[in-house]
């Protein structure tokens, strides 16, 4: 679940399992518990097309080859977790990309502010000129 509009089916998704590094002595050795989740944004059935469009644009940098978004966990012992914990990443990951940013609107500083700009400029000109050797010709 991304949000609350948002339901990436399980079908969708693929996964792998293969064998961590790191901490976990021998079980590390034995046991296939890192995860990886496999998502193909151009064929999903969860996004409209303007927000398939958006996702493909904010994650290019995250597709493979295939088009695909990769996520990875490795954070714990059981494969069980690390996948939830891929399939958290992963909606994580597509909810920040869903965010329409909002446009800007252009202000004009107040009059006031320029003033105050203008005259601080000013001061500081006039602190300038008085530290240059005076020339008495």
């Amino acid at each position: 679940m991304i949000d609350a509009r948002h339901v990436i089916p399980r079908a969708e998704l693929s996964a792998r399992a293969s064998r961590a590094g790191g901490a976990g002595g021998q079980h590390v050795n034995t046991s296939s518990t890192r995860v990886e989740l496999l998502w193909d944004p151009a064929t999903s059935r969860a996004l409209t097309d303007i927000e398939r469009a958006r996702v493909l644009e904010k994650l290019a940098a995250r597709l493979d080859a295939e088009g695909r978004v990769r996520i990875v966990a490795s954070d714990t012992r059981s494969q069980k977790q690390n996948r939830v914990l891929a399939e958290v990443r992963l909606a994580e990951l597509v909810a920040r990309a869903l965010v329409v940013p909002r446009i800007r609107k252009k202000t004009r500083p107040t009059r006031a502010s320029t003033e105050r700009r203008l005259e601080t400029k000013k001061r500081e000109s006039q602190k300038k000129q008085d530290r240059r050797p005076k020339h008495w010709d």
